[in-house]
């Protein structure tokens, strides 16, 4: 049984920006952690071979930014229904990456 008791604990940090009429204004930003090394899973997802380095970027962190909300409000109604169904995505996406390893 793993409790992610002996995984490294990462941090990163995110700081959005926007470009408007050439000059670049921070929007937002903000701190994330966990035991996941997003690097390792980008370069996973692109050697399936079938995203780019640019949408598995997003990709990986648009899954982990989600899927951290969603585990941090259960009781919220929408993130309740969603949740089985983004759970099912996040194991086929694994699936997909293992598969492609073993080939």
């Amino acid at each position: 049984m793993d409790n992610n008791c002996n995984k490294v604990k990462r941090s990163y940090h995110f700081n959005v920006t926007e470009v408007e009429d050439g000059k670049i204004k921070e929007v937002f930003d903000f701190n994330f952690g966990g035991h996941h090394d997003l690097k390792h899973i980008v370069e996973k997802a692109v050697a399936v071979g079938n995203i780019t380095e640019k949408h598995a970027k997003q990709l990986v962190v648009g899954v982990r930014l989600l899927h951290h909300v969603m585990k941090k409000y259960p009781e919220n109604e929408i993130f309740k229904a969603y949740f089985p169904q983004f759970d099912e995505f996040k194991k086929a996406l694994k699936a997909q990456a293992k598969g492609k390893e073993e080939a």
